[in-house]
């Protein structure tokens, strides 16, 4: 049987830590875990991934923002206009999230000490990637008029961001059109003005 390539293992661990992630918590996974749910052995998962579990918290995080900003760019493709892109992309990005076990872990209490860490030292490489993901998008809409000119896009993601982190983790009963409402009357000004 052929060696199996560096890229993949990475690819084997990460998927064994999104699974154990989901299945345990981030506070209890341990790299023995992962190690077993990707067939491997401990060593060989510190070998491809020096960073250890830390490393693993973000590779997953990075995975499922590149999964989400691929689909966001099919929504702005398809959006029309402005507000709607924001509102919907808002609206998406929540449902998104909440909707995958694994990402909904760094959001619990237990995981807060061990994910926050992470969180922060790797959010300018987070937001790096979605600046960079919505830099045309953002740049034809400034160019076309469809948003304010005085604005840009470092601090209109990070702005967006925190919307969005606030709304995955404070879970009110609002109903979808209350929460696309909110965000018609709240965000959307600051990006397109009026």
């Amino acid at each position: 049987m052929p060696p199996v390539s560096t890229d993949s293992t990475r690819e084997r661990i990460i998927d064994a830590a999104e699974s154990c992630f989901a299945r345990y918590g981030v506070a209890k996974t341990t790299v023995e875990d992962i190690a077993a749910a990707a067939g491997l052995s401990r060593a060989t998962v510190y070998r491809s991934v020096s960073g250890g579990r830390d490393e693993l918290i973000l590779a997953v995080m990075l995975r499922e923002v590149q999964r989400f900003l691929d689909r966001l760019a099919d929504r702005l493709r398809r959006e029309r206009s402005v507000p709607d892109a924001v509102v919907e992309g808002i609206v998406d990005a929540v449902a998104h999230i909440r909707g995958q076990p694994h990402m909904m872990q760094f959001l619990v209490p237990e995981a807060a000490g061990h994910a926050h860490a992470v969180l922060t030292g790797s959010a300018e490489r987070i937001l790096g990637l979605c600046r960079d993901y919505v830099r045309p998008y953002f740049a034809a809409a400034q160019r076309d008029g469809r948003i304010r000119a005085g604005i840009e896009v470092e601090g209109t993601v990070e702005f967006l961001f925190r919307i969005i982190t606030s709304l995955i983790v404070l879970e009110r009963d609002r109903d979808p059109d209350d929460t696309r409402n909110f965000l018609r009357s709240y965000v959307v000004p600051v990006i397109v003005g009026g």
